[in-house]
């Protein structure tokens, strides 16, 4: 199973034609949206070619494939117009054997996990930072932000296939770190 993990989208009709383009090259299985999807926010400026409408009918023609969980600046009005349910504010997801805890990073993180729930990998947005960190107890995996990157990244998703997961760079899918649950790995293995 191919995962495309996305997250902070914030409404950029630019960057939702680049993430489509990326789904049309990735051809996965399922895509995993992290929140904060149409709305840019009250703490970010406007991202480049904001166009709610538009954004959502991208996202909408891929509604088949889509499992999304609510990013903060998510709201009713939003779910109103999109046609894959988005108001959960986590969910828990079985792929490649991994038991994975899908949540936009808002309440739940790193430094605030999920209690009493037993999971191979944390995902996460929010932060608009990508990161692939080995934890004691978990995979934390933060795919980035697909319209705002922050802390001088890329504009980025994320991909599981074959129980390793890959930070992608959003213009042009190239790899540029990637991780086992347990281990890192380098570009060779």
């Amino acid at each position: 199973m191919k995962l495309l993990i996305a997250s902070d989208i914030h409404g950029s009709a630019r960057f939702a034609e680049l993430f489509l383009e990326a789904v049309r090259r990735e051809q996965p299985d399922r895509i995993l949206l992290l929140g904060d999807l149409l709305y840019h926010g009250p703490r970010n400026a406007l991202p480049d070619d904001y166009d709610t409408k538009r954004t959502m009918e991208i996202l909408n023609s891929l509604k088949d494939r889509i499992v999304a969980v609510r990013g903060n600046c998510d709201s009713e009005v939003d779910q109103m117009v999109l046609d894959f349910p988005i108001m959960n504010r986590y969910e828990m997801l079985e792929a490649d054997g991994l038991r994975l805890f899908a949540t936009h990073g808002h309440g739940y993180n790193p430094l605030n996990p999920p209690p009493f729930v037993e999971m191979d990998v944390l995902l996460n947005g929010h932060t608009h930072v990508p990161a692939l960190k080995q934890y004691e107890e978990y995979l934390y995996v933060n795919p980035g932000s697909v319209s705002i990157p922050k802390g001088g990244s890329d504009h980025s998703y994320a991909v599981l296939e074959g129980g390793v997961f890959s930070l992608r760079r959003l213009q042009d899918g190239t790899e540029y770190d990637r991780c086992a649950v347990g281990r890192r790995q380098t570009q060779n293995e």
